[in-house]
């Protein structure tokens, strides 16, 4: 049996750096085309963009705040992201210019995923949702329009249970919740939030997701009755995603945590303590130690190690990565979660081992 089935993770998330133009644009070089597209400025305080194929052209969210989506061409004058294209996004102008998202010389990153285009109708739970599944990387980009009801289930089309769910009423000022199975179903941590994690039923139902299903309490930030909710939903792949928590140590020789791949991306947080999410990636860091950190809870600009904004000092390495700070952010004494996304396997479906960088 073949060690992992996705021997390059680029072929599903990638990250694209750039340099903005102050003018509508189309950027290229994702490597397909994005069904959910994650963008921030990372020269100046600025909010964090997300596009979504199922939501729809030029509507965009924001990581950092609470707020109902946005049509960035009537209702954000500096734009956003428009849609997808073939090798990546456009970039649409608002009432007055591009700058959200491509403020002339300033440096941004986005980050890609492929799901399976705009979707389609799944019906396996008590609340009817559209799906874009793509169970190969296991990722789906999940819409229903919530009923009220604890209990309420919804199908997410992975075909096994997902690690994470990121969720958000889109169409009112609800707060991001977050399902984590290396809490679960009894924890709630908030993505839009330094807030630690909150037991609650009303977010899961405290019920653990199924292969097809997940289910929804009736709180507002998951099940408001006649709102719109959109889902991003993870299952961990051998090989190129992996989902998980580890405990710090609180000393420069942090913990290293084995992900079998050598990560392209890692988010971080801490669950019982206030700190910042905080998000590192091979392309803004191409060499170790990796220091550059982006607060997806935050407008910040990106940053090297400062506590307040979310910076890590790790080593990405073949089959893992190497804390190397005692910041309270990534490795006090405490609990954390994380997400990682590969650039490669450390072994191929050839058996081939890659190496570290």
């Amino acid at each position: 049996m073949a060690y992992t089935t996705i021997n390059k993770g680029s072929s599903y998330f990638n990250t694209v750096l750039y340099t903005g133009n102050g003018s509508a644009r189309t950027i290229t070089g994702v490597g397909f085309q994005p069904d959910w597209v994650w963008v921030k400025d990372r020269t100046s305080a600025n909010y964090h963009y997300l596009y979504d194929v199922v939501r729809g052209n030029n509507l965009n969210l924001f990581t950092n705040d609470a707020s109902a989506e946005v049509n960035i061409t009537t209702g954000q004058n500096g734009g956003g992201v428009g849609s997808q294209a073939s090798d990546g996004f456009t970039i649409v102008a608002g009432v007055v210019n591009t700058n959200n998202v491509n403020t002339n010389t300033n440096l941004y990153a986005s980050w890609n995923w492929l799901a399976n285009g705009a979707g389609v109708s799944n019906t396996a739970g008590s609340i009817t949702s559209t799906v874009s599944a793509n169970t190969t990387a296991g990722f789906s980009i999940v819409k229903f329009t919530g009923n009220g009801t604890g209990g309420a289930t919804i199908g997410h089309g992975l075909g096994k249970k997902p690690n994470v769910i990121i969720m958000k009423s889109y169409e009112n000022g609800q707060q991001w919740a977050s399902y984590w199975s290396a809490l679960g179903a009894t924890k709630n941590m908030r993505f839009n939030t330094t807030g630690a994690e909150s037991t609650t039923s009303t977010r899961w139902n405290n019920t653990e997701p199924t292969s097809t299903l997940f289910t929804v309490g009736d709180d507002g930030e998951v099940n408001t009755s006649g709102d719109d909710q959109i889902a991003y939903c993870f299952a961990e792949v051998k090989g190129y995603s992996k989902f998980g928590s580890y405990t710090g140590n609180n000393a420069n020789d942090g913990p290293f945590i084995y992900t079998g791949f050598k990560p392209a991306f890692i988010l971080v947080k801490t669950t019982n303590t206030t700190q910042f999410w905080t998000l590192t990636d091979n392309k803004r860091d191409p060499f170790n130690m990796v220091t550059l950190g982006i607060s997806p809870n935050s407008d910040n600009s990106e940053s090297t190690f400062n506590t307040n904004r979310g910076n890590p000092n790790m080593d990405f390495v073949s089959n893992g990565f190497k804390i190397r700070t005692d910041n309270s952010g990534v490795n006090g004494t405490n609990s954390f979660i994380y997400m990682a996304f590969a650039e490669n396997p450390f072994v191929t479906s050839t058996q081939i081992p890659t190496t570290a960088r």
